[in-house]
């Protein structure tokens, strides 16, 4: 399979960004593996990597536009079943990030509530050993329970911090993938 993106001059905004890709027959496209239908087919995994890390490259708001050359044309118009097979495919990859981003939303609010349960019992328990003793090994363990309990809540911060907009993002490139338009062209090898 040979890969490329063509790149021009200056760009209007809307002007469409070109990813294209180079194949010998449509079975290149397609994860030789998967025994389903063309349709319901996922896509070869370096292809799909290669159109994902393009439409990365471009600004979000930039349309995109593959572009399929086929060096061996089927005896069918392969039009069709390779823009259904692709739409198909990015729109069930953004469907299933949006899964792993509601799951991690879900586990963001479950740690959320364990984390400040557990903060609280520790500030509880800090505040109750600060009246009675004020030597070393009662500072020690106050500060401790203070700690582990500001620790409990280092992974909700993790998730509502950093790890929820990478999936956010990368379901936005899915859902723009599943309707871009797919141009083919037959062009033969010389």
């Amino acid at each position: 399979m040979r890969i490329s993106r063509t790149k021009t001059a200056k760009r209007n905004a809307g002007d469409p960004r070109y990813i294209s890709l180079k194949l010998r027959d449509i079975n290149q496209l397609f994860n030789s593996m998967d025994p389903s239908p063309f349709v319901e087919k996922d896509l070869d995994d370096d292809a799909e990597e290669f159109i994902v890390s393009w439409a990365r490259e471009f600004p979000p708001e930039a349309p995109i536009c593959l572009r399929v050359y086929l060096e061996q044309w089927p005896a069918e118009d392969p039009k069709q079943l390779i823009t259904t097979a692709v739409h198909n495919h990015f729109t069930h990859r953004a469907s299933i990030t949006d899964l792993e981003l509601r799951s991690l939303m879900k586990q963001g609010r479950t740690s959320l509530l364990i984390g400040l349960l557990f903060l609280s019992v520790c500030l509880l328990l800090s505040k109750a050993l600060s009246g009675h003793q004020v030597d070393t090994w009662a500072a020690v363990v106050r500060e401790s329970l203070t700690i582990a309990g500001w620790v409990a809540m280092w992974r909700p911060m993790q998730i509502y911090l950093y790890d929820w907009w990478p999936l956010w993002q990368r379901s936005r490139i899915f859902e723009k993938l599943g309707h871009m338009p797919v141009e083919l062209t037959h062009r033969p090898t010389n």
